[in-house]
């Protein structure tokens, strides 16, 4: 499809240079251009500039964004959006005092997932997961990646990546996978998590990448689930089959495992509510993308990543969902790009540059996707009319979207 934008309010996160990330200050701003057009062929932005040198241009569907904002459609790097049922009765608990630890400690959580998806048909999980898909590029997401995590045994593992890249295949949506075998210590590994960690490294991981189903490896580095040696194992032992690490560190304890990210090359180290300053120190000079899911800490009441620090001390910010039935039970970047300005402290640039630029480079995108720059793909969003861009993250509450584009098409 051929399409020409004009009357373009504002058109935000324009890159000539296309930029991989920003970082520290550079976070701050965000290049637009006032009154402008915009033009889609084959896909991609093929050019752009302001209405006073509009070509003439033939043989395009004209869409006129009067009064709106038009900008790259948001990347959400961090999500499990392939899992069976829900988690609700475990929110309930949760109301009533139980912490995310105990409910997971007396059989709830990952594993309770885990139970569930065993038992779900291949095709009834790609129902579920199609479902959440539509609704996320309805709310503007045009880059996504998924995790596996909730299968804990080989073929649940296989089960879940096979449908993600189903996924792929079905919808004009780019999605990068990740194998996350090493989420919990399933019940009949109790007390055997190295034995655990040995079905992860020398079962799982070599069918998984023989079969191209993954393009990233996970572990949840954390207390209670796996050490940062059982990370270092599972790092390593990807390293042998090129696939690049992206790992949940933070959430609740600092042991180590940022450093053991940037030691690996992790391409980003998610979660990070709990930041020290050694952390910090780490990261800076690394090629590691530190990712913050602001949606989780409202859901589970816990802490938020200190976006503000972060950015302070020069590193760059990628904003994510963790889209997943126990902890984020919602997709909606919009959300998250207003939280993290409500709760992170971070200005509206700051929030969009971590959802668009900085979320492409966490996903290894930052190339094709994330900004608007001739050749790059064209996932956009229009806005409906709206005073600045200033307004999404203000109205949290409200559907601000009017159209998406996603590979050049109108949804």
């Amino acid at each position: 499809m051929k399409l020409l934008l004009i009357n373009i309010k504002e058109l935000l996160q324009v890159r000539e240079d296309a930029s991989l990330k920003v970082s520290g200050a550079a976070m701050k701003e965000l290049p637009l251009l006032r009154e402008a057009w915009l033009l889609v062929k084959n896909g991609m932005i093929n050019d752009y500039g302001t209405m006073d040198s509009l070509p003439v241009f033939k043989g395009f569907k004209t869409v006129d964004c009067t009064g709106k904002t038009v900008l790259p459609s948001w990347c959400d790097s961090h999500t499990h959006l392939v899992y069976a049922g829900n988690r609700e009765q475990e929110f309930v608990d949760r109301i009533n005092g139980k912490t995310y630890q105990e409910i997971a400690e007396s059989g709830g959580g990952i594993v309770n997932s885990a139970k569930k998806l065993q038992a779900t048909s291949a095709a009834s999980l790609f129902q579920q997961a199609e479902k959440r898909l539509v609704e996320v590029m309805k709310l503007g997401t045009g880059a996504i990646e998924i995790k596996s995590g909730y299968g804990l045994t080989t073929d649940a593992e296989i089960k879940m990546l096979r449908v993600a890249k189903q996924l792929a295949e079905a919808y004009p949506i780019t999605i990068k996978t990740t194998f996350l075998g090493a989420h919990a210590v399933p019940a009949e590994y109790k007390g055997n998590k190295d034995g655990y960690m040995d079905l992860v490294c020398n079962e799982m991981l070599p069918k998984i990448a023989e079969a191209k189903l993954a393009d990233y490896v996970d572990i949840f580095c954390e207390e209670g689930y796996f050490t940062v040696e059982d990370t270092e194992r599972l790092l390593t032992e990807a390293k042998r089959y090129g696939l690049i690490p992206k790992i949940h560190v933070n959430q609740f304890n600092a042991i180590g495992g940022v450093a053991a990210g940037v030691k690996h090359n992790a391409l980003s180290v998610d979660h990070l509510e709990v930041v020290t300053d050694e952390d910090i120190k780490v990261l800076q000079g690394s090629e590691t993308m530190p990712v913050a899911l602001p949606a989780c800490s409202f859901f589970l009441s816990i802490p938020y990543t200190p976006g503000r620090q972060l950015i302070d001390a020069g590193l760059p910010l990628a904003l994510a969902t963790d889209y997943n039935p126990g902890s984020t039970p919602s997709g909606n970047m919009n959300f998250v790009v207003a939280a993290a300005c409500i709760k992170m402290k971070l200005t509206p640039e700051e929030a969009i540059n971590a959802a668009t630029i900085n979320g492409a480079y966490a996903m290894g995108i930052s190339e094709t996707h994330g900004s608007i720059t001739k050749g790059k793909v064209a996932n956009l969003i229009i806005t409906k009319k709206i005073p600045s861009y200033g307004y999404l993250p203000y109205s949290f509450g409200s559907n601000c979207i009017d159209t998406v584009i996603c590979n050049g098409k109108i949804l």
